[in-house]
């Protein structure tokens, strides 16, 4: 652009041919559990349930071993669901028995145990940070999770 030339101004007719539109692209769930096996239990399943209508009804066709750890218990919550979340996106395969061990708030290890489905009822982008916060509660722990579809 010169020195003497303006930047251009859309037209009317331009400035109408886009709008903002209202866009849910979250789902969210509140997760709690006695402790820290049971609440990434409850997590995981609850991610489940949210890609499948019945992971009860997934067969216990394969098992893998999950060995994670994080900087804190929100951080290890996400790299958790994280995992799953893959492998549900990448083989079409649903976790929903979780037999953890050795958990901490920074570290998990686990064995997972479930089958592949035909598809997804939705996929799941990413586990995200946004509000997250998990908190301590009369009963263990609790936290809502929001999930990138």
């Amino acid at each position: 652009m010169t020195p003497n030339e303006s930047p251009s101004k859309p037209t009317k007719s331009q400035r109408a041919s886009f709008e903002e539109v209202e866009h849910t692209a979250d789902w969210a769930l509140r997760v709690r559990g006695r402790d820290w096996p049971e609440f990434l239990a409850n997590a995981a399943y609850g991610m489940a349930s949210l890609l499948v209508a019945d992971p009860a009804v997934v067969p216990l066709e394969v098992e893998r071993q999950v060995v994670l750890d994080g900087i804190d218990g929100e951080n290890l919550l996400v790299n958790w669901l994280g995992e799953l979340a893959y492998w549900a996106e990448a083989e079409l395969l649903i976790f929903h028995e979780f037999n953890l061990a050795d958990v901490t708030p920074t570290h998990l290890q686990a064995t997972v145990r479930g089958g592949h489905v035909p598809n997804l009822q939705k996929h799941i982008k990413a586990v995200t940070y946004h509000n997250l916060e998990i908190v301590e509660i009369d009963a263990g722990f609790e936290a809502t999770i929001v999930f990138d579809v």
